[in-house]
């Protein structure tokens, strides 16, 4: 029987191989702990992380919030590295929840996926 990380590393491995990210359009992978939520922005072709943005010191009491904050966060810090588009990597998560209020946050604050 798969376990549920089991899977999760099978749809992060086949997404992976469809999706780099390039100086262009660089990557924004999301990893989410049961407690944090961690995003980066990499650019795959030079092995670079450009801009990372986490959780550990939002202060709120709702994970949704805090993944919401956490997209702001990158967002601001994307715009100000130069960054305006993304290929968004859920890392094999559904795109639900957390997931999805970090998305929406990230687009709202200016990133193009």
């Amino acid at each position: 029987m798969i376990t549920k990380l089991e899977r999760r590393i099978k749809i992060k491995h086949r997404v992976r191989n469809k999706i780099s990210g390039t100086a262009e359009r660089p990557r924004m992978s999301v990893f989410r702990s049961n407690k944090q939520i961690y995003v980066q922005i990499i650019d795959d072709a030079a092995g670079k992380t450009l801009a990372a943005a986490s959780s550990l010191g939002v202060e709120s009491t709702n994970k949704a919030d805090q993944a919401s904050k956490v997209g702001e966060a990158i967002a601001k810090k994307a715009l100000d590295a130069g960054i305006e588009k993304v290929v968004f990597d859920r890392n094999g998560y559904l795109y639900h929840g957390r997931i999805k209020e970090l998305a929406d946050a990230a687009r709202k604050g200016g990133l193009k996926f």
